[in-house]
């Protein structure tokens, strides 16, 4: 029986647990460990870093993994391109559990920019109220426009005073509904909205508000990972372990 790693961090991959522990298989579930209060998993889990390509490797050889399921965030690219690294040197089957990016309508007022320090150079000069839904990794970046508030929702309560001056910080989980981030974006007189390029529905929320709203959301795109397989549904991952999953097959790109 293959046994397999899922590396998760999203709603997908809390969905992709569910898939593989209802089929009887032998997997175990990875987080990376930023949230004080991680969902629960139907499958075994272990927390924390792997020690970078050389240290993912040795887990894989040490555990005896056949294939890796790649479920993280879209912009954890560090972890990705670990991944298929210690996948090529291990001849490890790898196949990504990719969300399609957001694609903007023709009632969207979008910017896309390459990274955060564009996300921040996009901001006007003229004090504005800016929804950063970014996380808290690259907070400091916006600390050279600290003449706007910023409007934070983050998972957990940040442990160390925030890097930007004047700042407010939700604490709440999603999914979030149109509604309610109709409601949050009208409460805080929000005037800009600064996101990630995560793709799915648990997120996209803010940017259906922002087109009600007219708003202008400076999106960052995502960053580059090596190639590998990827698949863009459950069932696609489900098939791809069913049918002959190989190392190696890097550049297959599932619909």
């Amino acid at each position: 029986m293959p046994r397999i790693l899922l590396l998760g961090g999203t709603s997908e991959a809390s969905q992709m647990a569910r898939a593989l522990a209802d089929s009887g298989a032998n997997a175990v579930f990875s987080y990376a460990g930023r949230t004080t209060a991680p969902v629960s998993q139907p499958l075994p889990t272990r927390i924390g870093g792997f020690g970078g390509v050389t240290g993912l490797a040795t887990y894989l050889r040490a555990e005896n993994i056949t294939h890796v399921i790649d479920a993280t965030h879209p912009f954890a690219a560090q972890m990705s391109a670990n991944a298929v690294a210690a996948c090529g040197m291990t001849n490890v089957a790898l196949c990504a559990l990719e969300r399609p990016a957001w694609r903007a309508g023709p009632d969207d007022t979008w910017l896309s920019v390459p990274n955060t320090e564009a996300a921040v150079q996009a901001l006007p000069d003229s004090p504005a109220r800016v929804f950063l839904a970014i996380g808290k990794q690259t907070l400091s970046a916006f600390s050279h426009k600290n003449q706007h508030f910023y409007l934070l929702r983050l998972v957990d309560a940040p442990d160390t005073p925030l890097p930007l001056p004047r700042a407010q910080a939700v604490i709440a989980r999603g999914p979030f509904t149109e509604a309610e981030d109709l409601a949050l974006l009208r409460t805080h007189a929000i005037t800009h909205i600064v996101a990630k390029n995560a793709g799915g529905t648990g997120a996209r929320a803010k940017l259906d508000a922002a087109r009600v709203l007219g708003l202008p959301v400076i999106l960052i795109d995502r960053p580059a990972v090596p190639p590998r397989a990827v698949r863009y549904s459950i069932e696609a991952v489900m098939n791809w372990l069913a049918h002959g999953a190989e190392a190696g097959t890097t550049t297959e790109r599932g619909v």
